[in-house]
């Protein structure tokens, strides 16, 4: 099984860059708070929110926004009640998208996303349109100048990871199972291999790959239009480039 195409390596990039500009900090906090809401203040007795809060120091969150977001989510600190919610529908060209948002206000978000899909060439679909095409696993990114391949490779598998993928010239990304994907991220942790990403997602078993630049910027704008709104939290898809249309980008 693997979650790698070429259009989700870019999409990596493109969340590094966002990090930097201090955007993705907003969508960290909203997830740090929610897991510690559900699961306790805990990281060690806390899976999602260990996550969250790894995610988060990896993007260079300073420490005492991880702390106020852990409190806000255990009722610390006066705040917001956030919701999850994920909606389902096709892009252009018939591509299939889940979008997973966290909102203090579920009319803004369902408006918002609703709207979003109409004007830019989608439809927003019912509940389990589109997830029978997904599958739920974990992933991992791994910075290439952090580890060599076989070293990573022989560790990950004897923790239980399914597959490693490799050809994203700057990150590995690392496959697991859900029911493994917090030992495979735990040994990572106890070697002190520095992680970029780790997240349980949602990864197409069939990719549409677009072989014409203009729908494919089509189906780019959406996805993009609905990553920039701060109540989402991630999109995916089963879109994917050819290699003509990624050297036209270039």
């Amino acid at each position: 099984m693997s979650g790698h195409s070429k259009w989700s390596s870019i999409k990596h990039r493109k969340g590094a860059q966002d990090a930097k500009r201090g955007k993705i900090f907003t969508k960290l906090i909203k997830e740090i708070t929610i897991a510690a809401r559900d699961g306790g203040g805990d990281p060690d007795a806390n899976p999602r929110l260990r996550t969250a809060i790894s995610n988060a120091k990896a993007q260079s969150m300073p420490k005492d926004n991880i702390e106020r977001a852990v409190k806000k989510g255990v009722g610390g600190l006066d705040g917001v009640q956030y919701e999850e919610i994920v909606f389902e529908g096709y892009g252009p060209n018939n591509v299939a998208v889940i979008v997973e948002v966290l909102t203090d206000n579920r009319n803004r978000s369902v408006s918002f996303v609703r709207s979003t899909f109409g004007k830019l060439g989608g439809n927003l679909g019912a509940t389990n349109s589109v997830q029978y095409m997904f599958d739920r696993i974990g992933q991992i990114y791994i910075d290439k100048n952090a580890i060599d391949e076989d070293s990573l490779m022989e560790l990950i598998i004897e923790v239980g990871a399914e597959d490693m993928n490799t050809n994203d010239p700057e990150s590995y990304e690392v496959i697991t199972a859900i029911t493994d994907f917090a030992q495979v991220r735990e040994a990572l942790e106890d070697k002190e291999i520095e992680m970029s990403e780790a997240s349980i997602a949602w990864v197409p078993q069939n990719r549409i790959e677009i072989d014409d630049l203009k729908k494919a910027e089509q189906v780019m704008r959406l996805i993009e239009t609905l990553e920039d709104n701060d109540d989402v939290q991630n999109v995916y898809s089963n879109f994917d480039i050819s290699d003509g249309v990624l050297a036209e980008m270039s």
